[in-house]
């Protein structure tokens, strides 16, 4: 099969890059189109008295909608941010306000949630919040039904990723949707890995606000966005966590990137028009992979039905995640948790909340890939990896 190549051959001169759920390379129609705006257009959105200005906002507007096309929301509902970490803090501490109000001061998500939620959450239970996190199983999916159990009347949020970045499983947002149902609490997801590549959840009207960033759609890095929908005519009631300018309604201040912002729009749209090809490319990629990689015996981290197409999370036992990455260098580029954390060397919160054992959890590596990735001599990774067996 033919696929695309990014502008810049990643991988085609040294190791393939197999890291995209940290970021993944750029689209080149993407890129063109950031280039002719740094170049053609360098008015602010903000600036009504001028072409440029004019110019600019229709480029951010139009983002706007090829964004909220993906998940059938509207322009309005979308918010420019810096990436989906901003979007997380402002979706849940933006909600601290109306909590207190309405002295609803508990929140529902997940142990295996990325630091971009967990570490906000943290700061709500210093605020005097109580957050319940449910733990997943060892497929990497958390019960929907182990979610409603922990709801409460003064439930003000749930919070659940759509596909986590460590594993690639992806959870059952419909099911805690119907789950939700007419509840007021407030359902919040961080699709900052799913967006734009699994379609059907996000288009859940239950869901009020979705998380997403740029650099896992093919975009550039820096832009993201947090997309707020209306329940009964109304938005969740968020406060901003910032201050200066009054952009965004007010909920996210300071001078539009334009370039990015359209190109955001750009790679949401494309990923939208393409998600069939991308995914027949993925699932190419990952058959190559495991007819390459089982006859070494090795262990899947979550259950491979529920896995994303372009991701595996694999050990091998009695092999050290440092000791593979170091082997496989000069052949592919893959990491061993979350980019957020792994400078950390700390075990994978994800697995250890799986209830994975030590050896597993300690030889785990996350592999990742998207539909501009050049092919991969699997059988030389197989290679090296028995030798250190």
């Amino acid at each position: 099969m033919q696929h695309a190549a990014t502008s810049t051959q990643v991988g085609a001169t040294g190791p393939v890059y197999l890291d995209c759920n940290a970021t993944a390379p750029i689209e080149p129609a993407v890129l063109e189109e950031m280039h002719r705006l740094w170049s053609e257009v360098p008015g602010n959105a903000g600036s009504r008295t001028h072409e440029y200005g004019l110019q600019a906002k229709k480029a951010v507007q139009r983002a706007r909608e090829q964004v909220a096309s993906v998940v059938r929301a509207e322009p309005e509902d979308v918010l420019f941010t810096s990436g989906a970490t901003e979007s997380n803090n402002i979706a849940l501490l933006g909600l601290v306000a109306h909590a207190d109000g309405e002295n609803r001061r508990h929140i529902v998500s997940t142990a295996m949630e990325h630091k971009a939620v967990l570490e906000p959450l943290e700061e709500l239970e210093k605020r005097g919040f109580e957050v319940s996190l449910v733990h997943p199983d060892a497929s990497g999916t958390v019960s929907a039904e182990a979610v409603a159990s922990v709801l409460r009347p003064d439930t003000i949020l749930v919070s659940i990723m759509h596909a986590n970045n460590e594993t690639g499983i992806l959870q059952p947002l419909d099911e805690v949707a119907d789950f939700l149902g007419d509840r007021p609490a407030y359902f919040h997801v961080d699709a900052a890995q799913g967006f734009g590549k699994d379609l059907k959840p996000l288009r859940n009207g239950r869901i009020d606000m979705i998380s997403v960033s740029s650099h896992k759609i093919y975009g550039p890095v820096g832009v993201g966005c947090l997309i707020v929908r209306r329940r009964s005519f109304r938005r969740p009631p968020l406060k901003p966590i910032s201050f200066g300018g009054g952009q965004e309604r007010g909920l996210r201040h300071g001078t539009l990137p334009v370039p990015l912002v359209a190109g955001m729009g750009l790679a949401a749209e494309i990923a939208g028009r393409d998600h069939a090809i991308r995914r027949e490319r993925c699932m190419e990629i990952r058959s190559d992979a495991l007819d390459a990689l089982s006859p070494l015996g090795i262990r899947l981290n979550g259950d491979p039905e529920r896995a994303m197409p372009h991701v595996l999370n694999f050990s091998v036992e009695g092999v050290d995640a440092e000791a593979l990455m170091v082997a496989l260098k000069d052949l592919i580029a893959v990491s061993n948790g979350s980019a957020c954390t792994s400078q950390s060397y700390e075990p994978s919160h994800v697995l250890a909340a799986m209830g994975l054992p030590g050896p597993a959890i300690a030889g785990a590596v996350r592999v990742s890939w998207c539909h501009m990735t050049p092919d991969v001599d699997w059988l030389a990774v197989s290679r090296r990896i028995a030798a250190l067996a």
